[in-house]
């Protein structure tokens, strides 16, 4: 475990004071894994959280109040000079307000911004930030999260050996929205499978973002395995897993990444001749561990030079087959 004792501290700034930048660890009990940027960063010990931005007052004040922050404001403008120099600033605002945030705190200059997905609701847009953040020497990361969950890397590692054979195909379900929740699955299906193709699109289905429906696909890797995405609705309850048909077993993820069932195939006990799939074994996730892990990331990526996880690059690709599914979904529908 990371400890306070961390050296040098980066001096860090938080846009955006909702569930994601430390709401979610509000009351969170001691010891237990930190799901939020600030307290990621808490638990590190290797930042100072000296600043927040935020437009809503009781926001504002409750943030700081949790998280020891020294200067909060309710607008960047409104901390002129008064702004100190950092070494990292968080955007975890609204998505409709990232786009702005960025060019905001791309003006601050900081080392590095990490930035909560998707970049923005506007593809071009998003391009743009990311070549304005490489031209500036910026670092730009975001947070698709499982890239720094440890199981989600050792099931890449072990589809990149071999262990599993040949991927036959792969069946995910999500809602809440192709761009915010499905560019998490895409961007995890780029991750353990490579480029993707958007083969067929179903029609939209506005379960949660009127500007960001969640919709079905069929997607194909570049080896061929078909992959269908499914959706359910946002109104009933999240959901976001994953199955992984192989020559060697199936793997399935269960609620989004805390729970794993891996069935290896062997000769039938009962059939001569046959392979069979063996009894599921459970696995608790360790999707929790990925907020520490992502802090720990960027923390090493400016101290040591630390390749990033997950950087706009990469959040470019997921986004732009989003954008693909969405286009090929009115091509067949509207």
């Amino acid at each position: 475990m990371v400890t306070a004792a961390v050296t040098p501290r980066l001096n860090a700034l938080i846009i955006g004071c909702g569930n994601i930048a430390g709401g979610f660890d509000h009351d969170a009990p001691p010891g237990s894994w930190p799901l939020t940027h600030a307290g990621a960063m808490s638990r590190h010990g290797g930042f100072h959280l000296s600043a927040c931005v935020e437009p809503d007052t009781r926001k504002r004040a409750a943030f700081a109040e949790r998280w020891n922050v020294a200067q909060a404001w309710p607008s960047l403008a409104e901390a002129g000079s008064k702004a100190d120099r950092f070494d990292v600033i968080s955007v975890c605002s609204p998505t409709a307000a990232h786009a702005q945030d960025l060019e905001a705190a791309m003006a601050l200059a900081p080392r590095l911004v990490f930035c909560e997905k998707p970049l923005t609701p506007d593809l071009e847009r998003s391009r743009a930030l990311v070549r304005a953040f490489s031209e500036a020497g910026i670092a730009l990361a975001v947070n698709h999260t499982r890239r720094w969950a440890p199981d989600v890397l050792r099931l890449r590692d072990e589809l990149a050996a071999g262990h599993w054979g040949e991927v036959r195909s792969v069946s995910a379900t999500y809602n809440k929205g192709v761009l915010n929740n499905g560019g998490h699955l895409i961007d995890l299906l780029h991750l353990l499978l490579g480029p993707l193709d958007v083969v067929w699109a179903g029609p939209p289905r506005h379960d949660f973002w009127p500007d960001d429906p969640s919709i079905a696909a069929v997607l194909l890797t570049r080896g061929g395995a078909v992959i269908q995405l499914a959706t359910a609705h946002a109104a009933d309850y999240a959901l976001f897993e994953l199955q992984l048909v192989t020559s060697r077993g199936v793997v399935v993820m269960e609620s989004g990444g805390l729970g794993w069932r891996m069935r290896e195939a062997a000769d039938s006990a009962q059939f001569s001749g046959y392979r069979a799939l063996g009894e599921a074994q459970a696995r608790p996730g360790e999707y929790r561990q990925a907020m520490l892990a992502a802090a720990t990331n960027v923390y090493e990526h400016l101290t040591r030079g630390q390749p990033l996880a997950s950087t706009g690059a990469s959040a470019l690709q997921a986004q732009e087959v989003c954008e693909k599914i969405r286009q090929k979904s009115q091509e067949l529908f509207s």
